[in-house]
């Protein structure tokens, strides 16, 4: 008995000092192809800003370039989609976001993923949102778009999102609750057309976050800001109040932040890889201003395991919030 148990350990042994030295010969082989990068949303946007900021030292630091392809539709379910049909191994990636993430799948009929297939490899960045209507609606603060709002009965205001089941559609509808006004949403297949026609008059407000180009518009005039969806205001742009200090809006705080995401199945040595070659990129001081001077909140390094607990915190909040709105699920637009 007490040499086969001695054989059984000197197997397990041997077994467990190959597998090792497999995952060690693996990292150190990743990645042996350019990678792919999904940005689920058309290019122009917030989260297309992002991905390109960080891909080229990202690139460097891996040895291969990474490819940034932007596959918009469903509320961005099509290219998170896609992204994870491909194989586990790591060259295949998203950047993504609470929206194509965790809440349309909650959102949208016919999603073929959840939540729990993914790992986030390196949180990136977060920034609240901005309630931005035409310029020329004719309203100057949040009371006078609500007092329109309840005015608008035959004709409810409209609101964009980057689709149905996106952190923006929901916002809005939290919005619309809390103020007890009637709101038309009207989903987009992503951020630029929504600025597009908001600038253009074709929908009333939208919630947007404040990055890229947004507040260049709203500097510019092509849009108005009205408030921000922060627990208080941002320091770049103090001139437009927390929507939470207002009254019935207090819980109207909501950030985005945005990440790099693989397959669950993604081996742990390669996520290691990507994990210190994205917050390698992340901390040069060029790329750390280029996303800062548009809104966003640069996120300090963590590892794997720290990452992994706050996509599990995440995902439970975000599930809470389309619980609280009674989301239900409908077919994609």
């Amino acid at each position: 008995m007490n040499a086969r148990i001695r054989i059984q350990a000197l197997v397990a042994a041997a077994t467990f000092a190959a597998t090792g030295g497999i995952t060690t010969a693996l990292a150190q082989a990743f990645p042996t192809k350019p990678l792919n990068m999904v940005v689920p949303y058309p290019a122009g946007g917030p989260s297309d800003h992002i991905a390109r900021q960080v891909q080229p030292l990202a690139s460097q630091t891996l040895g291969q370039n990474i490819i940034v392809e932007n596959i918009g539709g469903a509320s961005g379910t099509i290219g998170v989609t896609r992204a994870l049909s491909a194989a586990a191994d790591g060259h295949s990636l998203i950047l993504g976001s609470p929206m194509e993430l965790m809440l349309s799948p909650l959102a949208l009929q016919g999603v073929r993923y959840k939540t729990e297939d993914m790992k986030l490899v390196a949180h990136l960045v977060s920034t609240s949102t901005i309630l931005a209507v035409r310029s020329n609606l004719g309203v100057n603060n949040v009371s006078e778009l609500i007092a329109l709002a309840r005015k608008s009965t035959e004709r409810p205001l409209s609101y964009g999102s980057v689709g149905t089941g996106s952190l923006y559609h929901l916002i809005g509808e939290k919005f619309s609750q809390d103020a007890r006004v009637p709101l038309t949403h009207v989903p987009y297949r992503g951020i630029a057309p929504v600025m597009n026609d908001l600038m253009g008059g074709q929908i009333d407000l939208a919630f947007l976050p404040m990055a890229g180009t947004i507040m260049q518009a709203v500097n510019e005039g092509k849009i108005r800001g009205l408030g921000v969806t922060a627990r208080q205001p941002h320091p770049l742009f103090s001139q437009y109040p927390a929507l939470a200090t207002l009254p019935g809006l207090e819980s109207m705080e909501f950030e985005v932040w945005a990440g790099v995401q693989v397959h669950r199945n993604t081996p742990d040595a390669v996520v290691e890889r990507l994990n210190k070659a994205f917050y390698t990129a992340l901390q040069n001081p060029d790329v750390r201003k280029s996303l800062e001077a548009t809104g966003n909140n640069v996120m300090n390094p963590r590892s794997p395991a720290e990452l992994a607990a706050l996509f599990k915190q995440e995902t439970d909040r975000y599930r809470a919030i389309a619980r609280s709105i009674n989301l239900q699920a409908q077919a994609a637009q």
